[in-house]
């Protein structure tokens, strides 16, 4: 598990629904090119949480995309609309980027309320070849963009890892008994997959487009597409802030950070880019909680920066091993509640916090989300989700501090409150779990 796969460059609107579907089709797509065989149409059928939530979430667009090719990280947001409208005007698509073949969208992508067994978010590609024969592959989306191919083992990766862990008291001894910190046994294990400077450049750059959506957030005006009218809000905040003078206010400080977080997941909202930490639903949590510790701590900065995200990285593994990150699988403590987690124990790093204090960080952080469903209205990432990524980014930062406060010593692990976690997920009704059958998705009349 390397931080490449944990902090994903893609586009919004969701991870799972979006990035995970994109590259899915694009890996069914590419693979078909790569065959040589003559392909005369395709087609793709969304299950469970991905047809419930498929068209809020764009992923009827990002299966498109995918099919002609297009990767999330490397797809210009800004070209997307026009690419899907000439695939739906000509009723052609240029698959995995090269021939052209026919393409109906109301023939060829369907929508089943049925859940695959291995997954909620799941996905069959059907190929037709000139010669009537047929392909069938089945891929999952299992949160924070990854995906896995149903029935298919990984390929193996001829890489060891010089410090593995699965366990947070695992990791914490072998610390200890190196004199590592969190931060340390990451790197040195991303060092076994690649260069470290590589790893240090691809962290800087996660920073960069974390900063750049923040930016690109506060600029943004208008309407929030998908029907909800739900009006962009971080510019006007943005210049009442600027208006009111020097950052003297304290409560300005959390007004700062929420604005932070608001501008990333309204970009998300708008199918901008963003970084998924762990997931686009949960995309403002780090930026924001990393622009505080680089504005309003003395001495914060980039090289800070990348110990913060190596540290939450670590964090990341132990949720991603351990349970899931998946909403379809967990419910938004999933997503906003493993970003609080995790930005608890970046921000607790850059501070100087030991690794008990970090720990305990990032416990306070989960603790506090367990229960949080995940109940989009309308299946649009914008209510609640863009202001639990505000709430989500306040609490990181207020754990951080409670543990720094203390000596590293608590009674709940971050083992157990992960445990609890999936338990908790586990016992979660369906409808509470990124269906929009249940919450504020069926209590609110969506207009």
């Amino acid at each position: 598990m390397s931080v490449t796969e944990l902090f994903i460059l893609g586009i919004g609107p969701s991870s799972s629904h979006t990035v995970g579907p994109m590259r899915a089709a694009c890996r069914f797509a590419r693979g078909l090119v790569e065959s040589g065989q003559p392909v005369a149409r395709v087609r793709c059928t969304l299950h469970g949480s991905l047809a419930l939530t498929g068209r809020g979430h764009a992923t009827d667009t990002a299966v498109l995309l995918g099919l002609a090719g297009w990767e999330p990280d490397d797809i210009d947001p800004d070209a997307a609309p026009g690419l899907i409208a000439a695939i739906r005007a000509e009723g052609r698509l240029p698959l995995g980027g090269g021939p052209s073949i026919a393409f109906a969208e109301d023939r060829d992508l369907r929508f089943s309320e049925t859940f695959l067994p291995e997954h909620p978010n799941g996905m069959v590609f059907e190929a037709v070849l000139e010669d009537g024969s047929r392909i069938e592959r089945r891929f999952l989306s299992v949160g924070g963009g990854a995906i896995r191919e149903a029935g298919v083992e990984p390929p193996r990766v001829n890489v060891v890892e010089p410090h593995p862990f699965e366990s947070a008291a695992e990791l914490l001894a072998m610390c200890e008994a190196g004199g590592m910190t969190l931060a340390d046994a990451v790197r040195r294990n991303e060092a076994a997959w690649r260069d470290e400077a590589e790893t240090d450049a691809f962290l800087d750059r996660v920073r960069a487009t974390m900063f750049a959506c923040i930016e690109r957030g506060l600029k943004g005006e208008g309407e929030l597409p998908g029907g909800l009218r739900v009006k962009r809000r971080a510019r006007a905040m943005h210049d009442s802030l600027l208006a009111r003078g020097p950052r003297s206010d304290p409560s300005a400080v959390f007004e700062w950070v929420s604005l932070w977080a608001l501008a990333v997941n309204e970009e998300n909202a708008a199918g901008g880019r963003v970084v998924t930490a762990p997931t686009n639903g949960a995309a403002g949590v780090i930026p924001a909680v990393l622009r505080y510790y680089e504005t309003f701590v003395h001495g914060g900065g980039p090289a800070g920066s990348r110990l913060f995200l190596y540290t939450a990285a670590a964090i990341g593994f132990l949720y991603k091993k351990r349970a899931s990150i998946s909403a379809a699988e967990m419910g938004c403590q999933g997503e906003v509640g493993v970003a609080c987690s995790m930005a608890a124990a970046g921000l607790a790093a850059a501070l100087g916090g030991s690794n008990a204090q970090i720990e305990n960080a990032a416990e306070i952080g989960m603790e506090h989300n367990l229960g949080l469903t995940c109940d989009p209205i309308g299946g649009l990432v914008q209510i609640p989700c863009i202001e639990r990524n505000t709430m989500g980014a306040i609490k990181a930062i207020n754990a951080a501090y409670l543990a720094l406060h203390g000596d590293g010593g608590h009674v709940v692990s971050l083992d157990a409150v992960i445990e609890t976690m999936r338990q908790t997920g586990e016992d979660m009704k369906s409808q509470y779990k990124e269906t929009s059958l249940g919450g504020l998705a069926v209590n609110v009349v969506a207009c």
